[in-house]
């Protein structure tokens, strides 16, 4: 990581990248949930040499963030590390301290637990606890699960027939549609990504336009 560090300085420094001298954190973001996205392809391709560098890649939009925050006198990297190290061994009282658990439920649910503690017992807004940058089926699974709605294939149909021809239609379609993913155990966000990557694989090669 050292190294990494100090290849993003001299790209950042004097002498160094246009492009990269240019970039902010905003810049980033499209980057940063890009390289995400190709890491999680690359896992579910089961192809390990891809997922070494496509995880790379991710790693390289946390030395650019840091590098950036460093500049500005807002953190380092040393201290995204120490927060998350920090954060596992204080989240992992069973682990690290003599917390005794009995399954990975009760593990996740001290997790909550030390989260609430660790906001002062304030409770979090759900609109905070969704990250914007999801995918939009991811977000919108997350948001049922946090106003506990459930749905079956009735509910998708009846809302297929009854949607209005507009873009709130369209959402509450694919709104119950995930809600039927979920009932079923099904994650709506990667049953489409996969299902939309098989249909790019079975198109035939095509000059670029």
């Amino acid at each position: 990581m050292l190294e990494l560090l100090s290849i993003m300085r001299r790209l950042r420094g004097p002498g160094g990248c246009p492009w990269d001298q240019e970039q902010t954190h905003d810049s980033l973001r499209p980057y940063l949930l890009e390289e995400a996205a190709e890491a999680v392809d690359a896992v579910t391709a089961g192809d390990r040499a891809e997922l070494a560098a496509e995880l790379g890649d991710v790693l390289l939009q946390v030395a650019f963030h840091s590098v950036i925050a460093e500049e500005e006198g807002a953190f380092t990297y040393a201290d995204v590390e120490r927060a998350i190290v920090d954060k596992l061994v204080r989240r992992h009282p069973h682990v690290f301290a003599d917390v005794n658990v009995r399954d990975s439920g009760e593990v996740v649910s001290n997790w909550q637990a030390i989260k609430v503690a660790e906001r002062g017992g304030r409770p979090r807004r759900p609109a905070d606890s969704v990250p914007r940058g999801l995918g939009a089926l991811a977000r919108e699974a997350q948001t049922q699960h946090l106003a506990r709605h459930r749905s079956d294939r009735a509910a998708l149909e009846h809302s297929v027939s009854s949607a209005p021809d507009s873009a709130e239609g369209v959402a509450q379609v694919l709104e119950a549609a995930v809600a039927w993913a979920r009932a079923h155990g099904v994650d709506a966000e990667l049953a489409l990504r996969e299902h939309t990557q098989r249909r790019l694989d079975a198109l035939a090669p095509q000059d670029a336009e």
